[in-house]
């Protein structure tokens, strides 16, 4: 071979490889935004990632993710979902409380957000309807706050001599918990009983709501849906068990963690379905289009250990519908 056609066919060689990366689209970025810590969580995350490996992508080979966490810290979110549309990301997941969806939404109007919240999205703004949310939201909610009459009603089936129940809801500056209260309120009067309120603003609250869950004689308790109350959910557990007081949770977590008993939509089905969401817009497809996510599964998890220990023999209907029973 000749000298000058050697060079020709090696700088050919070496410009055809170069050539093909070249062309290789850049790998898609999703930014996963959070109030809380990674570790309690670690879950969740692993549910969304499930999900989002059933729609064709698996973080690392072609889908990066970047997440951002608040540390339990609502104030930092705003400055999180501005760092994430910088990025920029091609889609938002605001995972945890509203607060995540609103700065997430705040942050940007053109980028895809998918919600995972235990709130209504409708209520705070964040979608037109569940079934056409119009605008750059979508996502899966919990509904939490619908449940509230529910967990009363499997907490009266466990303490059934219970004339007073006391109801804890935890305070914030960006969300009302009058229609959760207002949930165990009916519920409560349907059957005769007498519901005692408790706020909790700060994690300072919690030892005097508990004072005067016992000054008012309640005897058994509702605990509500709040970042406040899951951030301080060690602190809550502790004081429960401290004045034996039988008491409901709206999660699993509560009950894996020492809690009676906890009822509430299946918190890991919903962030795979925000996975599976999360894969369909990186194809193409547009928020708007898809509807929000409501759940169809529903947890009942009993810690039989601490039902020993406040003296409570389980109902065998209870048993026989939980999906989760800890020994």
């Amino acid at each position: 071979m000749r000298r000058r056609e050697f060079i020709t066919c090696l700088g050919g060689a070496v410009a055809w490889p170069l050539a093909v990366n070249a062309q290789q689209p850049a790998m898609p970025v999703v930014g996963f935004l959070n109030d809380g810590l990674p570790r309690p969580n670690a879950g969740f995350v692993a549910a969304f990632r499930q999900g989002l490996a059933e729609a064709g992508y698996v973080e690392g080979q072609n889908v990066a993710i970047e997440f951002r966490w608040a540390d339990n810290h609502l104030e930092r979110l705003p400055a999180l979902a501005a760092d994430l549309v910088r990025r920029p990301v091609a889609v938002i997941v605001a995972t945890g409380p509203t607060a995540s969806g609103l700065a997430a939404k705040a942050a940007t109007s053109t980028i895809p957000i998918v919600l995972a919240s235990g709130l209504d999205p409708v209520k705070y703004g964040l979608v037109a309807s569940l079934n056409r949310p119009g605008g750059n939201v979508t996502g899966a909610t919990f509904i939490s706050t619908e449940l509230t009459g529910k967990r009363l009603e499997m907490l009266r089936e466990m303490v059934p001599q219970a004339t007073t129940v006391a109801y804890l809801s935890g305070g914030s500056s960006l969300l009302s918990f009058e229609e959760e209260e207002s949930h165990i309120v009916v519920a409560a009067r349907a059957v005769g009983q007498q519901v005692v309120s408790l706020e909790a603003r700060s994690d300072r609250d919690f030892e005097a709501a508990f004072a005067t869950l016992v000054q008012r004689r309640a005897e058994a308790l509702v605990v509500g849906v709040a970042p406040l109350l899951f951030y301080n959910l060690n602190e809550i557990l502790a004081l429960a068990a401290r004045h034996r007081i039988p008491a409901i949770y709206p999660g699993p977590l509560w009950a894996f963690r020492g809690g009676l008993m906890s009822y509430g939509a299946s918190i890991a089905e919903g962030y795979r379905q925000v996975g599976i969401y999360t894969g369909r817009i990186l194809k193409g497809e547009k928020p708007s289009d898809l509807p929000v996510v409501q759940p169809t599964k529903f947890d009942l998890v009993i810690n039989l250990k601490t039902a020993k220990a406040l003296g409570l023999e389980i109902p065998p209907t209870l048993l026989a519908i939980a999906d989760e029973v800890i020994e």
